[in-house]
């Protein structure tokens, strides 16, 4: 497989020569010969895999190990044959690698120790340099060399929703602090999303550096914002990003849960893929982004749990459903439970490909 130069905002940065790869391809709004399909959290809870190779060792430690987390991101590919990696990693690592005293707490999520709330908090968060996450570079290097002609997705997390997770203090359900603290000092907000979109940026920056394929933005929790709340607080700085990672020339996918009325300012923001959830059809997502988009999903996660024939009729709805747009990356409407038996994963997969 040749390795070939490619243009981006770093010289040194070389990237795989992966041709027609179906997810590339789709990304690029044309039609592969197969639809590509890959799962959010593929790579986790619920492969045995997994489990076996995390036991005793914390979440954000096994982030931060080369070997680790390559071997992570590879046992999805390996068991599903799905049409991409997604690097094993979580959108409070930039924060971690920072200096943040943040944590991820089992059966809750991400835990900050101390609330980020005011203008003195938001001045005293540290810049994440690219040697902060070099460990993290080193294992998608690896990944490049042993994926093959699978493509690696690097991400990150989104300025609103790592904002969120800082000034509420954890997840929360409602954002009440987030939404009370943009309204009433929104300079004060934009000063916090406009550090965080830095660095969310020199995350993606590190992975495309070290030759990840393209990039997702996930903004989990902006679908709990207006439209109008999102243009004025959010969108400006989720863009910032996304057209800090465009001289790569990778598709940037943008993704959120509940997002169905937000999905044409996502779009604004800069993505080339749109990612929707299992709230709408993507073929009203489609004509809600003006009857030409590329798009990914959109499966609802909890019908992994039902019956085959349940199952493979909704994934049969939504393949077609994604005939209407101009590329159509299959997918989850969010991430896979880890409940879920892996064997259903796998036949989802090879009941896509076989459409």
């Amino acid at each position: 497989m040749e390795i070939v130069p490619q243009l981006s905002s770093s010289p040194a940065s070389i990237r795989r020569d992966l041709g027609e790869a179906p997810l590339l391809a789709a990304a690029r709004g044309e039609r592969p010969a197969r639809t590509p399909v890959w799962f959010m959290r593929q790579a986790g809870r619920s492969l045995p895999e997994y489990r076996k190779l995390r036991e005793g060792v914390a979440m954000l430690d096994a982030c931060f190990d080369p070997e680790m987390l390559a071997e992570i991101t590879m046992q999805p590919v390996r068991r599903h044959g799905v049409d991409a990696a997604i690097l094993f990693s979580d959108i409070v690592v930039p924060l971690k690698a920072a200096g943040l005293d943040i944590d991820i707490v089992p059966g809750t999520g991400p835990v900050v120790a101390e609330p980020v709330r005011d203008l003195a908090a938001v001045r005293a968060l540290p810049v994440l340099e690219p040697e902060q996450v070099a460990r993290v570079a080193e294992g998608v290097g690896l990944l490049v060399e042993r994926l093959g002609t699978t493509p690696l997705i690097g991400f990150a997390g989104a300025p609103f929703t790592l904002a969120s997770y800082l000034i509420e203090g954890g997840p929360s359900r409602n954002h009440e602090h987030t939404k009370a603290l943009m309204h009433s000092e929104p300079a004060l907000w934009h000063e916090l999303a406009g550090r965080l979109a830095d660095m969310a940026l020199t995350f993606l920056r590190a992975q495309l550096d070290a030759g990840a394929d393209a990039i997702q933005l996930f903004d989990s929790w902006a679908g709990a914002l207006s439209e109008r709340d999102y243009r004025e607080f959010v969108l400006p700085h989720s863009a910032k990003v996304l057209s800090g990672v465009a001289g790569y020339g990778v598709p940037r996918i943008h993704f959120g849960v509940g997002t169905g009325e937000l999905l044409v300012a996502m779009r604004e923001a800069g993505a080339d893929v749109v990612g929707v959830d299992w709230r709408i059809p993507l073929d009203e997502a489609v004509r809600r982004l003006g009857g030409s988009a590329t798009v990914q999903g959109n499966l609802d996660p909890a019908l992994l749990y039902a019956p085959w024939p349940v199952l493979e009729a909704e994934v049969r709805r939504i393949v077609e459903e994604g005939r209407a747009a101009e590329g159509h990356i299959f997918n989850l409407g969010h991430g896979v439970p880890p409940g879920v038996e892996p064997e259903v994963l796998t036949r989802v997969a090879e009941l896509v490909h076989s459409l």
